[in-house]
């Protein structure tokens, strides 16, 4: 079998972390689901952590952790090379709509040994992702011509993208032994300088659209729907549901001839 075949196989599947516990294994199920309708042929082998509920979806790989935070992130990531490139998902995001053709060249991209230098790719570009301040400044461009902005912390590592397994496991080994709860990892995320070798980006537009699956522990309006559309069960402790629909990020729509005629003659170009 020859280099080039070789470099298509290991393109062709990545290990895709998730953080995630027992308790909602329903809305992992959902997100691996949704992953499955909006990127049919995605390249992604799911690595779910449980504690005591086992398999649930054919396919997936589930891995024994204990129940804390720190060691079930440390546990996944065990067995992989510093430098392997995974894909990291936490389960409290659920992808709505992908621009495919941009993402798939983003991955082929990261995949090529040149590119080892490059730690990680947010194609999420929303939110503190939109503020100079959480940017280097400094900018990289791929052989499609995509442009890619330095990242200078830890902002938006919660939202799904590709990375290298060093970012991760460095962010988590910084964090202390007990977190008592998932939103405080914000704050501790905070205090972690991140190395300047572990080089993350985020693309210069915006790829991707997710929704958010709850909040303050209660399931979204957005992820109710979503999990009954999909012939899911609801959660066991599933009691209420906010009216909240959380939605992160948008696709720029070009403006509509008439207008774009109005801004040249205007002088709005």
């Amino acid at each position: 079998m020859d280099m080039d075949m070789d470099m298509d196989m290991d393109m062709d599947r990545i290990k895709a972390v998730v953080l995630t516990y027992d308790k909602y294994r329903t809305l992992t199920d959902h997100m691996i689901v949704k992953y499955r309708e909006v990127w049919p042929d995605h390249p992604f082998q799911f690595r779910v952590p449980y504690q005591e509920l086992s398999e649930t979806l054919v396919g997936v790989e589930y891995i024994k952790t204990p129940p804390d935070i720190k060691e079930t992130v440390l546990t996944l990531l065990r067995d992989l090379h510093d430098e392997e490139l995974i894909y990291w998902c936490i389960d409290d995001k659920y992808p709505v709509e992908l621009n495919l053709p941009k993402i798939e060249q983003t991955y082929k991209w990261l995949s090529l040994q040149e590119q080892s230098s490059v730690s990680g790719v947010l194609f999420c570009r929303v939110r503190r992702m939109l503020k100079d301040k959480y940017l280097t400044g400094n900018s990289i461009t791929d052989d499609a011509d995509n442009v890619y902005l330095e990242r200078s912390g830890y902002e938006q590592i919660w939202i799904h993208q590709f990375v290298r397994v060093k970012v991760i496991r460095q962010l988590f080994e910084s964090f202390p032994d007990v977190i008592p709860y998932a939103s405080i990892m914000d704050k501790h995320k905070q205090q972690v300088k991140k190395p300047l070798s572990h080089r993350t980006y985020v693309t210069q537009e915006n790829w991707a659209v997710f929704g958010e699956s709850t909040s303050e522990g209660i399931v979204t309006l957005n992820c109710y729907k979503s999990i009954l559309e999909n012939g899911l069960k609801l959660p066991e402790w599933h009691n209420e549901t906010t009216d909240e629909e959380i939605i992160i990020g948008k696709f720029s729509k070009p403006k509509p001839f008439y207008k774009r005629l109005f801004n040249y003659f205007s002088g709005d170009r």
